[in-house]
């Protein structure tokens, strides 16, 4: 049959109506939520093994942020900060000992992080803005008496935070992190020859290619190629990985760095600080091994704890010893009560 060229018009109208309509109906794979920031879809984080907690969202900064509140409401609270190229997953071990000791444990997403939104340019994802967001949340949530815990850019981001909001927080843990001043001629923390600087170097190749392998990078380290799916999954394309790219360039390293008046200011209320402060390093990271020293020697309030060095635990000490270092918490905790 033949049909007409008005007919054929209409029906050619009528299908890139349907397919319009069906193309804004469905899911994308990546969300570009406004010019320059993307979101993850919810579809990229399901059935992940061993993570079925529910999420929390705050509007931060213009920016939604996610994170995870378990445990109960009249709980201690317990901040667990994640570093980089990680996200609140990392914290999947810990989470269920933490609460079985009646602790309440809120766990962040970072912006450009996990489940959190996604800034598309690295010169949003500075140091100064991590730590005022995390601030907004720890005051958005009111904690009070909190134990903070953190590692690798957690720690130099949630560090930051304790000591610039000090009357919210009774206790220090930290593993596997710093809290560095760039010096001049490279760096009293991070000599030119360190793991830092070797992995400062390979990250700018990464920056040059426009791409981190997350997954890889954590499946490699820890031994555990089952945990990469998990840690890919924040990141559907490469444009989603501006945090992920540019926070070890973000390490306070050489005398001119931004961040080195704060680091310094945070360091003299560490230098004062009197309440328990816990190192719980890992003997295998060739990154931070050694940095728990300055602490110990440097926080009137370390003198005397009980300090771990978790035997046969690299970077990423969560995945290897996630049960034993919330084990070293709570028994923490309970030797430090509140007065």
């Amino acid at each position: 049959m033949k049909r007409s060229r008005r007919n054929l018009g209409a029906t050619a109208s009528l299908g890139a109506f349907v397919l319009a309509f069906a193309t804004l109906a469905a899911p994308a794979l990546a969300e570009e939520i406004r010019p320059g920031v993307y979101r993850t879809p919810d579809a990229r984080f399901e059935n992940l093994p061993g993570f079925d907690f529910e999420p929390h969202y705050l509007e931060i900064d213009g920016y939604r942020v996610h994170y995870l509140d378990v445990g109960p409401a009249d709980g201690e609270p317990v901040l667990l900060i994640h570093g980089e190229p990680t996200w609140s997953y990392l914290y999947r071990k810990m989470i269920p000992g933490l609460v079985a000791a009646g602790h309440r444990c809120i766990v962040p997403d970072l912006i450009g992080f996990g489940r959190s939104d996604k800034p598309a340019s690295m010169d949003t994802h500075t140091y100064k803005f991590h730590v005022d967001a995390m601030t907004e949340l720890v005051e958005a949530l009111d904690l009070q008496q909190a134990t903070f815990f953190g590692q690798d850019w957690g720690g130099l981001i949630g560090l930051r935070v304790v000591a610039e909001n000090e009357e919210r927080f009774a206790r220090v843990v930290i593993s596997n992190t710093g809290l560095p001043v760039g010096a001049a001629g490279g760096p009293e923390d991070f000599p030119e020859d360190s793991a830092f600087i070797r992995w400062k170097r390979r990250n700018q190749g990464m920056i040059d290619r426009g791409d981190i392998p997350t997954g890889r990078m954590l499946a490699t380290n820890t031994g555990d190629p089952s945990i990469a799916a998990a840690y890919d999954a924040p990141f559907p394309e490469p444009a989603y990985k501006a945090g992920a790219l540019i926070m070890p360039q973000r390490v306070p390293v050489f005398a001119d760095d931004p961040a080195n008046e704060a680091n310094r200011k945070a360091w003299e209320v560490f230098e004062r600080w009197e309440k328990p402060f816990l190192t719980a390093f890992g003997d295998s990271d060739p990154i931070s091994r050694g940095g728990e020293r300055s602490f110990q020697r440097r926080v009137p309030g370390a003198q005397g704890q009980a300090h771990v060095s978790v035997e046969g635990a690299g970077h990423f000490i969560q995945e290897s010893h996630g049960e034993e270092l919330a084990r070293i918490i709570n028994e923490f905790i309970a030797s430090n009560p509140v007065e």
